[in-house]
């Protein structure tokens, strides 16, 4: 069962706009197909709206009122923030209570902040450090040298390797793995000899990885996922790789090494990137995008396909595609000297 809050108390704390009776009061948040008496939905999507006119929820947050609607509206600019911190209102988070599990393996050296929870089965090895508040879930291993900074979650599994270092407020979902070996091998007649790689990582403040995300740590130097960044789960992050800030980067993509990718640069689920490139500033990747070559800003804002075109240009290929086989047809049998089928 969720909190009980007055619908005008709700407005304030979610930073909305209340239209409707404030004394009414809610109990939980429920998706807008589903919301009853006493909940509260949202609509941030227009197709939703045919569900907003039926509701039986308390409450819809929203840009702007439906008409015909029943329900009180919360109105916000950003439905979908104001939905976030409305979830946080019924749901707050739970954190473990401080302290270090008995079933835990911590080296002397290592070196704990106040009010940090570490788990059953943690191995927490020499030298590292795990900053105030922060979480180590049951089966983290931290290893020589790490770093982590204060108010982190670090989930089951997540290993991170040795000389890495994580900022404040990071979430580490479980089974991501921080600073495995580049993958870097020089071909000799006898096979591949393996490049040592003995660069590091460093994850910047504010940073969210998914679960079984990977982070290779660089060959020379520094594999960067900078402050505010977002990568999703099964996202493979190569040797050398610089991401900048705010960047959201959707599930099964893959970045080559020594890629440069920009700030506030979006990228959609299974987009490949070859290594060696630039992402510029703001940039847009549609799913599933093939990238060789380094994209501008200046040519276009939004890229798809493969190789990586305009977005535009991508829609007019994606338009002609089902006709090229009746074109191969028609243009062969003109080279044939035959007149095209149908006159």
């Amino acid at each position: 069962m969720g909190n009980e809050v007055r619908l005008a108390d709700l407005a304030v704390r979610i930073g909305a706009r209340l239209v409707g009776d404030g004394e009414v009061v809610v109990t939980g948040i429920s998706p807008i197909e589903e919301a009853g008496p006493g909940q509260v939905t949202f609509l941030s999507n227009p197709k939703y709206v045919r569900y907003a006119k039926d509701s039986k929820a308390s409450a819809i947050i929203a840009r702007e009122v439906v008409p015909g609607a029943q329900p009180a509206f919360l109105l916000s600019d950003n439905p979908y923030f104001a939905f976030a911190c409305a979830v946080e209102v019924f749901h707050p988070p739970a954190r473990p209570a401080p302290g270090v599990s008995d079933k835990a393996v911590v080296e002397p050296s290592a070196r704990l902040g106040r009010d940090v929870a570490v788990s059953p089965f943690v191995v927490i090895q020499e030298g590292a450090e795990v900053g105030d508040r922060t979480v180590l879930f049951p089966g983290v291993c931290v290893g020589k040298w790490v770093s982590i900074g204060p108010d982190c979650l670090v989930y089951p599994n997540v290993v991170l390797y040795h000389g890495v270092k994580v900022g404040s407020r990071v979430i580490l979902h479980a089974g991501c793995v921080i600073g495995s070996d580049g993958f870097g091998f020089a071909p000799t007649p006898d096979g591949y000899r393996k490049i040592p790689q003995v660069g590091t990582v460093e994850i910047e403040d504010d940073v969210e990885i998914g679960a079984n995300t990977t982070i290779d740590r660089a060959t020379l130097g520094v594999t960067r996922v900078s402050r505010g960044t977002k990568l999703d789960n099964l996202v493979q992050v190569g040797h050398n790789v610089v991401i900048g800030r705010d960047t959201v980067i959707a599930a099964l993509v893959g970045i080559g090494g020594s890629t440069r990718i920009g700030s506030r640069v979006m990228i959609g689920g299974q987009a490949g990137l070859a290594g060696h490139l630039e992402v510029e500033d703001g940039i847009m990747l549609g799913a599933k995008c093939g990238v060789p070559d380094t994209l501008h800003a200046s040519e276009s804002r939004t890229w798809s396909g493969v190789p990586a075109m305009p977005h535009p240009t991508w829609l007019r290929m994606a338009a002609l595609l089902p006709k090229l086989p009746e074109l191969f047809r028609r243009v062969k049998r003109l080279e044939e000297g035959k007149p095209p089928r149908g006159r």
